[in-house]
């Protein structure tokens, strides 16, 4: 049994792990499959993530696996039922959490990322953290719960109305996911930019109607073309940088919503023309972590409406976590995945 610990300063060290006993209110859990984030590669470059990160620790916080052990007083699990585990746990104290917006959260405790998470063999979860899956799910689509429970928030604050029209900048893993979503809510065109063009391929295998090379085409141009002359509706940036964020705010329509999601270096200062955000009386807007979506992810998923599984294109071992890192950076990957060697 092992563990991938983060030290700090992009240092991975894979170390025996002693299994643990769980106590009051947790779950021993044998992890089937961890996704790598965005967020643990900021981490691992020595950015923050949803909490403030202490290593060392096992990074990791898309995951899915089994519950082998129960701790004391835990209720509505069973040992050998499959689980997804959502990362985030609030204070309910703090300003913020009473007032209903807990991802704000100023004492956000997240597993993965200031506890122990997915990266290893084995977890100890909070027990009230645990989602159950139905039975018959695929583990490796149950790990991309995290992500999926992301994008349904970040769609529900784009506030999406059927018949308005999409365009997702970014076909990474958060790309694909919310191109479907957008089709999902109602949108009457969904159209991905992005410059790799086997990503841009599976965009359209999933219900894009159209990709742009934003490389070698004129974005705005082809959104005319593809969308309205006016823009897009609803403009979803899953980038995170500025060049892609300002190209957001470009494409989007009068009265349109910009949903800046990709997760930017803290560092990083968006520069843009404010009289076009002015003159179109656009809402910009952010979206962080994923409060009280989880379950909703887990049942989407669940139900077949969505392709995850098409999303995952690559494997890695515990012991080679470092190589899963620098491959989901990579242009070749979408979502990789890391796994317990067998």
């Amino acid at each position: 049994m092992i563990g991938a610990y983060f030290l700090g300063n992009q240092t991975i060290e894979t170390r025996p792990l002693v299994l643990p006993e769980p106590g009051e209110g947790q779950v021993l859990v044998k992890v089937c499959a961890c996704g790598v984030c965005g967020t643990d590669v900021h981490i691992y470059h020595g950015g923050k993530g949803s909490a403030d990160v202490t290593p060392p620790v096992i990074l990791g916080h898309e995951f899915s696996g089994r519950i082998v052990k129960l701790g004391s007083g835990v209720t509505g699990l069973e040992e050998g039922q499959l689980i997804t585990v959502d990362p985030n746990i609030y204070c309910g104290k703090c300003r913020p959490c009473r007032q209903g917006q807990k991802q704000m959260c100023h004492h956000m405790k997240a597993v993965g990322v200031n506890m122990d998470g997915g990266f290893a063999d084995y977890c100890l979860v909070p027990y009230a953290q645990c989602v159950p899956v139905p039975e018959g799910t695929d583990p490796e689509v149950a790990a991309l719960a995290e992500p999926l429970a992301c994008c349904l928030h970040g769609i529900d604050r784009a506030g999406i109305r059927p018949g308005e029209n999409v365009l997702v900048i970014g076909g990474g893993t958060i790309g694909q996911i919310m191109l479907q979503l957008a089709r999902l809510a109602g949108a009457a065109k969904v159209v991905l930019s992005e410059p790799v063009a086997a990503r841009r391929e599976l965009a359209v295998r999933l219900g894009a109607d159209g990709a742009i090379d934003p490389i070698h085409e004129n974005l705005n141009e082809r959104l005319s073309e593809l969308l309205s002359k006016d823009g897009a509706d609803v403009v979803i940036e899953c980038v995170g940088s500025p060049r892609t964020s300002g190209q957001a705010i470009d494409a989007a329509a009068g009265c349109g919503r910009v949903l800046l999601f990709g997760v930017p270096d803290p560092e990083a200062v968006l520069q843009t023309k404010m009289h076009p955000i002015f003159q179109k009386e656009l809402t910009i807007m952010g979206s962080f972590v994923n409060p009280d979506t989880h379950s909703r992810a887990v049942a989407l998923l669940s139900s077949g409406q969505m392709k995850l599984k098409e999303l995952i294109t690559h494997r890695f071992p515990v012991s080679q976590l470092e190589s899963a890192i620098q491959m989901q950076v990579s242009a070749e990957s979408i979502k990789v995945l890391v796994k317990p060697e067998e």
